[in-house]
C-alpha cells in the first residue's frame, strides 16, 4: 500500500509586532493621513495666524525691551506662545487618536491583522509627536525671523535652544496624557472636548486652586512644570519660592518648578500616562 504523500510544512505564524518595523509603517501611514488632512492645515493657519499677530505688533508699537533684548522678545513670543500651540496641536492630533478607533470601527479590522495592540498605539502617538512637531518648529522659524531682523547675530540664544529641548519634553507629556483620556473615551467629540477644556482651563484653574486655597506645591501638574519654557529666559531663574503681600497686608506664597524639577514632572507625565494610555487600550474590546 503506497504511503500519502507528505504534506508541506506548515508557515510559521507570523510574527505579531514583535519589532519596531511595524510601529514605524504605521507611524509612516497615519502621518501621510495627517499632513493631507484638514487638521493639518487648521494647525498650520492658526500657527501662522499667532506669528503674523505677534510679528505685526512688535513690528507697529515697537516696544523697547523687546526689541533691544533678544531674551526678552523670545521669552513672550517663544515662551508663552508655543506652550499654548502645542496644547492645541496635542487636541487636534491627539485628542481622537484613540477613540477614533473606536467610533469608526477602524481598530475592529486591525484586530484581524497579525499586529499587536501597543504597535499601534505607539504607532499612532508617534505620528501625533511627528505632526505636532512640524507646527513647534513652523512657529520656530516664524520667530526665528523676526530674530534675524531686529538682532542679526545675536538672533540665537542659547535659552531658545534649550527651550526648544524642553518644548519637545513637554509635547510628549502633552500627548501621553492627551492618550491617556484619548483611551478612556470611545467617541471623538467626548474625547476631544474633555483634552481641549483639561489642558486650556482646567489645569490652569486647578494651580491656582491649589495655591490660594490649599497653599501647597502644585508640584502634580503637568502647567506648573511647563512653565520652565518660559522661565528658562529669565536671568536669574525664578526663586523656587516667593513670599508676595497683596494690598490688604496678607502674604502668599508663590511657587515656581525649577528647572530640574520641571523636566522630571514631565517626564514622570510622559511614562506614566503612556503607559496607562496603553493598559486601558489594551483592556478595551471591540465589536
Amino acid at each position: 500500500m503506497a504511503t500519502p504523500p507528505a504534506e508541506p510544512p506548515m508557515a510559521p505564524p507570523p510574527e505579531v509586532g514583535r519589532s519596531l518595523d511595524q510601529s514605524v509603517k504605521l507611524a509612516r501611514y497615519q502621518l501621510r493621513n495627517y499632513l493631507r488632512s484638514r487638521r493639518y492645515f487648521l494647525m498650520m493657519a492658526i500657527v501662522a495666524a499667532v506669528g503674523v499677530i505677534y510679528s505685526l505688533v512688535i513690528g507697529y508699537f515697537r516696544p523697547a525691551s523687546f526689541i533691544s533684548d533678544p531674551l526678552t522678545f523670545y521669552g513672550a513670543g517663544w515662551g508663552n506662545g508655543v506652550s499654548f500651540l502645542i496644547v492645541v496641536a496635542g487636541v487636534i492630533f491627539g485628542g481622537d487618536a484613540i477613540a477614533g478607533e473606536f467610533q469608526s470601527k477602524t481598530g475592529y479590522f486591525l484586530m484581524g491583522i497579525p499586529i499587536r495592540r501597543s504597535t499601534i498605539y505607539v504607532g499612532k502617538f508617534f505620528a501625533a509627536f511627528a505632526a505636532s512637531l512640524t507646527a513647534v518648529i513652523f512657529f520656530l522659524a516664524i520667530l526665528l525671523a523676526n530674530g534675524l531682523y531686529y538682532f542679526s547675530v545675536s538672533a540665537f540664544p542659547w535659552e531658545l535652544g534649550a527651550s526648544f529641548l524642553l518644548a519637545i519634553v513637554y509635547l510628549l507629556a502633552l500627548l501621553g496624557t492627551t492618550f491617556l483620556f484619548s483611551s478612556l473615551f470611545k467617541t471623538r467629540p467626548y474625547a476631544t472636548l474633555v483634552v481641549a477644556v483639561l489642558f486650556l482651563f482646567g489645569f490652569t484653574i486647578l494651580q491656582e486652586l491649589v495655591v490660594v486655597l490649599v497653599k501647597i506645591e502644585p508640584w502634580f501638574l503637568i502647567s506648573y512644570a511647563g512653565s520652565i519654557l518660559a522661565n528658562v529666559f529669565v536671568y536669574p531663574f525664578p526663586a523656587h519660592l516667593m513670599t508676595v503681600r497683596g494690598f490688604d497686608g496678607s502674604s502668599m506664597t508663590v511657587y515656581t518648578a525649577t528647572l530640574p524639577e520641571g523636566i522630571a514632572i514631565l517626564l514622570l507625565y510622559f511614562v506614566i500616562t503612556s503607559l496607562l494610555g496603553l493598559f486601558l487600550f489594551e483592556r478595551e474590546e471591540f465589536t
